[in-house]
């Protein structure tokens, strides 16, 4: 069973994605732990590489990464994401077990927007990120148009190839999370704390029988799952 429970869910940006990558298994542990009792979708890795892949992949709102880290350091991790213009934008703090001024600033010239240091203060830690995630927007709700789909969220409406589908209320709210971001993967926490809410428990296959639902009524495959990660809109 799934359980979302979430504090204070009106004042923090919950539903967000955070990607941690450390080499040191207990930490990412109880680092992921402490999000995810928050309300956060969570992405772990263990070296650079890992986390430059499960970056491409999951597109996180916040990366958290070990500045020592094997195979790619935090750092060299951090530089090239800020290449790319997908990261840009996106948050990116550093877990540190050095803390002077001058690696600090290096960080900071990197592309980092904050730091953490070891030993990591689990309260502290998520602190920060709640402060780091309260700076993005809320995303509005608007109508998405994709090919021949339409989704109309203040008249609960959905159209697609000239068709309107009836769907149901978690159905609808479901199909519009995922087409609102097409090729993003979401995870399955962030899909039950958005949709679903938080303090609500409910069934492992909860999210997959509305994907069912959802195919069938459209008459498309037009959700993938992404094994061992969540699903993504692709129509």
């Amino acid at each position: 069973m799934y359980v979302c429970d979430t504090k204070n869910r009106t004042m923090e940006p919950k539903g967000r994605k955070v990607l941690i990558a450390d080499d040191e298994p207990d930490i990412l542990e109880i680092l992921k732990y402490n999000l995810e009792k928050e309300g956060y979708g969570v992405v772990t890795a263990k070296d650079g590489d890992e986390a430059l892949d499960k970056a491409k992949l999951a597109k996180p709102d916040l990366i958290v990464l070990d500045m020592m880290m094997p195979k790619k350091s935090g750092m060299e991790v951090c530089e090239l994401l800020r290449t790319q213009s997908a990261f840009k934008e996106t948050l990116i703090m550093f877990l540190t077990a050095l803390s002077d001024d001058t690696t600090q600033l290096k960080g900071f010239d990197t592309g980092a927007d904050d730091y953490v240091t070891k030993p990591v203060s689990p309260s502290v830690f998520v602190s920060k990120v709640n402060a780091l995630l309260r700076r993005l927007k809320p995303n509005e709700n608007k109508n998405i148009q994709i090919g021949e789909l339409v989704i109309d969220p203040e008249k609960f409406l959905v159209i697609f190839e000239g068709r309107e589908i009836m769907l149901a209320k978690k159905e609808f709210e479901l199909l519009y999370l995922l087409a609102s971001k097409p090729g993003r993967v979401f995870l399955r926490n962030e899909i039950l704390s958005q949709v679903w809410g938080n303090d609500v428990i409910v069934g492992d296959r909860t999210i997959d029988v509305h994907i069912r639902k959802v195919r069938q009524k459209l008459g498309v495959d037009c959700i993938t799952t992404v094994k061992g990660v969540g699903y993504k809109f692709e129509l």
